[in-house]
């Protein structure tokens, strides 16, 4: 270790094992490194690096008193409270697959795994510093947002000899800053310079994001399946084909991208919010309930840990249980009533009763409890929106739209709306969820539930018309209940307009959810027979 470099560093270290620490600063000293920090709580690093600068930051990946080690890194990597200019080191003994498999996502600037020896410190830490030190101009205009500037000292470092065995990572961050310049066609160039002489994995995925910048979405979607294949770019691979899916407009095959990507790393919750998001759209409840719960199980003991975490969990399992049979329905209450009680314990002191009155309203009228469900909304405050949270207001106009006040609900909708347009930084898919859910809303005046009940009631008087029109409108709703998607495919062949040509789309989307979903024995017989229907036309 240059004796320079260490006696300028300045440490924090981040582990709540006292032994660990020892071994730590013993080994920090030998090196000559002397500006030593310790703490044994994330919230206490967060403070820290709150009003310091470090230079490096050694921290354990698994701290079982507080939260780990994941969520302190994903927290200031995001916040921008990670200078690029500081090193970041993982410490673990822990070195199963899905560690590992997370460090890789993470990408900090190195991992050590335990027990290492005080001359693996010193080789990995010469690299990390040194790397820092020799980039330290660039890093500086990044951060200051100066990318023009960042560009010309990049360049410049490229042109002394000196630096050579940084330039790989030089390279690496000139198609970065190319693109934070928004010289996209440049960006482009660059990167396949680059690959015309060694087929890195950053050039590949870099190259994808410029396609998708320049719209060329056909030569972006070709190279990013290949990069799905591979295990060191699966995961970046799924998150770029989930955001070509959300810009073309298929959010289906968005949402089995990032079900995929969940699956490779299933601690990161943004990925699980964004299921949930996608899950909306596509009107998919189990799964926004599934994500909703994992978002909950991965959050806990974790600096994000929220209460309205445990009340998305009970508004997803309200969404689910609308479109389900009386017993699923009955078994989704217990699940929603149990994770509020998880919500009351792990935070006593949350005054949130407004928003628990809202879900309790909701569960009353799944419960048929509608005129109970009404009396104890109108008990609501008016006057308390700009304090409340999106989710909490969305969960209101659902809960006023279910008991029949449309206008109220269509009011508190166009108020989410107006803060999704004022916020710069907003969720574009949850935007496009709000849309949806007010214009659907504003079509729709029933219930799921309520559609289902009186789409067969219809039928069963023969009313074939009107049944066509609710199952229409009930397959909007639930285009992943496969007896809906069975009923309405009957009424269709019962109208013969399995022949038309407008009908044609609803159909495969009717048959693709019948051939993915259970079906009982009698429903298996019908759709037998509309099949053969459905073959011969074909």
């Amino acid at each position: 270790m240059n004796p320079l470099i260490a006696k300028e560093t300045k440490v924090l270290i981040v582990d709540d094992q006292v032994l660990a620490k020892g071994y730590m600063k013993y080994s920090l000293e030998e090196l000559g490194f002397s500006d030593i920090t310790y703490v044994d709580k994330v919230h206490l690093a967060l403070n820290k690096i709150r009003h310091q600068r470090y230079d490096l930051i050694v921290c354990s990946y698994n701290l079982k008193h507080e939260q780990d080690g994941y969520y302190f890194y994903d927290e200031i990597n995001r916040n921008g409270e990670l200078p690029l200019s500081t090193a970041f080191v993982f410490i673990s003994a822990d070195t199963t697959a899905d560690l590992v498999q997370s460090i890789v996502e993470l990408q900090p600037d190195d991992f050590l795994a335990k027990p290492f020896t005080v001359k693996e410190l010193d080789r990995r830490l010469s690299r990390i510093l040194g790397r820092k030190r020799a980039l330290q101009s660039v890093y500086w205009c990044i951060e200051k947002k100066h990318y023009p500037k960042a560009l010309s000292e990049v360049e410049l470092f490229l042109s002394e000899p000196k630096n050579s065995e940084f330039f790989p990572l030089a390279l690496k961050i000139k198609g970065e800053v190319l693109q934070l310049c928004g010289h996209y066609t440049q960006a482009r160039v660059f990167y396949k310079a680059i690959l015309n002489v060694q087929t890195f994995t950053w050039a590949q995925l870099g190259l994808v994001k410029t396609y998708l910048h320049l719209n060329e979405d056909e030569a972006a979607e070709k190279l990013v399946l290949r990069l799905a294949f591979k295990p060191e770019s699966q995961l970046a691979a799924y998150d770029l084909l989930m955001s070509l899916q959300i810009k073309q407009g298929d959010f289906d095959t968005a949402l089995e991208c990032v079900l995929m990507a969940s699956e490779i790393s299933p601690r990161n919750i943004r990925r699980h919010k964004t299921v949930v998001d996608l899950s909306r759209i596509t009107h998919d409840y189990h799964t926004q309930f599934e994500a909703a719960k994992k978002v909950v199980k991965f959050a806990k003991n974790s600096i994000h840990d929220m209460p309205e975490h445990y009340l998305n969990v009970a508004r997803a399992g309200i969404d689910y249980a609308m479109t389900a049979d009386e017993e699923q329905t009955n078994a989704l209450i217990k699940q929603a009533n149990e994770y509020i009680r998880q919500f009351r314990q792990a935070f006593p002191k949350a005054d949130m009763q407004d928003q628990v009155n809202v879900i309790n309203a909701r569960l009353m009228y799944l419960s048929d409890e509608k005129d109970n469900a009404k009396a104890l909304l109108e008990q609501l405050g008016n006057d308390n929106w700009e304090s409340e949270s999106i989710e909490a207001l969305l969960d209101k106009a659902k809960a006023f739209h279910e008991i029949g006040i449309h206008e109220r609900s269509q009011e508190i909708l166009s108020e989410i709306m107006r803060r999704c347009e004022e916020n710069e930084q907003g969720n574009e898919i949850f935007l496009h969820y709000v849309e949806q859910e007010q214009k659907e809303k504003r079509q729709i005046k029933q219930s799921s539930k309520e559609l289902n009940n009186a789409a067969v009631q219809h039928f069963q008087q023969g009313d074939v018309d009107n049944a066509l029109h609710t199952f229409t409108d009930a397959f909007t709703l639930m285009p992943k209940t496969p007896s809906i998607a069975l009923n309405l495919l009957q009424v269709i062949t019962i109208k013969r307009l399995h022949t038309d040509d407008a009908y044609q789309n609803t159909i495969q989307r009717c048959v693709k959810t019948v051939e993915n979903g259970p079906l009982n024995d009698e429903q298996e017989n019908r759709y037998v027979k509309i099949r053969e229907l459905l073959d011969d036309i074909a």
